[in-house]
């Protein structure tokens, strides 16, 4: 079986409040636990009023601390936004905490508007020397040289599993050289996927980490029992994208019948384009669209975005997604 698992998006829906959020990806971890999901991750996004995870290495200990088994991580740390250092610390005593089950995702982009950027204390300038602040990460993970004088504690000799993520080919290169696993967003910008992926595979040097390219790309599922319910569904996802076209991000929303009664051409074809990896239907439909997927890409492991309002038919999504490709 392919290797399954999930990014979690602390999504706060309509009617309900932050917590029920925090809450809910707590018991959706438990839940893929159950059902054999290799890990499950969380991402940084800052200023926005509909997801809960800005405090990602929180958010990951909430969810570690309620599983056994599963690995839990950063999908990913926006590390321009934090010295490395200090991830070096929180993500060593996550590991020290819960060892063996932690991961490590980084990426350049801010994850938040330059407004909030100001807030954080980081200088736009910071993604430029991303390359150097991950070799400086990494440096404070391994064990303390006899002549360092600054250790991480906890930290040092840690060795949390690096990733880099991206949605561009400068991940991808520099995944690479680092000889570092690479995981493509395509969950939201799918365009340069093929791309990305060969230069990764052509380019990689292997490390101390990785012997071989490995690679995890992101795809959005709804699935249901019929692929009727799963479309009606999917409208959700549909209309969060929308609202980031619009510029409006907001709580999500409850599915509606027509979707065309929502969204004008232009923001369906924009929007369209940013969900074009993904896979809406039954059992059936999402076995055979996520081979066609793997058959496509070659991908390593798949994590799965499934963006569904009702949370118990988010639980069953995941569910119906776990016996597809079993």
């Amino acid at each position: 079986m392919i290797p399954l698992s999930i990014l979690e998006l602390g999504r706060v829906r309509q009617g309900s409040d932050r917590r029920t959020a925090l809450d809910e990806a707590r018991t959706l971890a438990q839940h893929a636990e159950r059902l054999g999901y290799r890990r499950i991750w969380v991402a940084e996004h800052h200023n926005s009023p509909g997801v809960v995870t800005a405090a990602t290495s929180i958010v990951i200990a909430h969810l570690a601390a309620a599983t056994t088994t599963i690995r839990v991580g950063a999908g990913g740390i926006m590390l321009p936004n934090h010295a490395p250092y200090v991830i070096a610390e929180q993500f060593g005593t996550l590991d020290t905490l819960f060892p063996g089950r932690i991961d490590l995702g980084l990426g350049r982009a801010p994850g938040t508007d330059q407004l909030t950027l100001g807030a954080l204390r980081r200088n736009p300038a910071s993604a430029e020397t991303f390359p150097q602040d991950v070799r400086e990460l990494q440096s404070f993970l391994t064990p303390k040289g006899p002549t360092q004088r600054i250790e991480a504690v906890p930290g040092s000799g840690t060795e949390v599993p690096l990733w880099i993520l991206g949605s561009s080919l400068f991940g991808a290169q520099l995944a690479a050289a680092l000889g570092l696993p690479y995981s493509f967003a395509s969950h939201f910008a799918p365009q340069a996927l093929h791309q990305a992926l060969r230069l990764y595979r052509e380019g990689f040097v292997p490390s101390q980490q990785l012997n071989r390219p490995y690679t995890l790309i992101g795809v959005n599922v709804i699935a249901a029992d019929t692929d009727e319910e799963a479309r009606h569904l999917a409208t959700s996802q549909q209309m969060s994208f929308t609202a980031l076209v619009r510029g409006t991000p907001g709580l999500m929303q409850p599915p509606i019948e027509d979707i065309d009664t929502h969204w004008t051409p232009q923001e369906k074809v924009h929007a369209g384009q940013m969900l074009r990896c993904s896979v809406t239907g039954n059992r059936e439909t999402v076995r055979s669209g996520l081979m066609s997927l793997l058959e496509e890409t070659g991908a390593d492991e798949l994590m799965i975005v499934s963006d569904v309002f009702d949370f118990e038919k988010r639980l069953r999504s995941v569910e119906i997604i776990a016996q597809a490709m079993s």
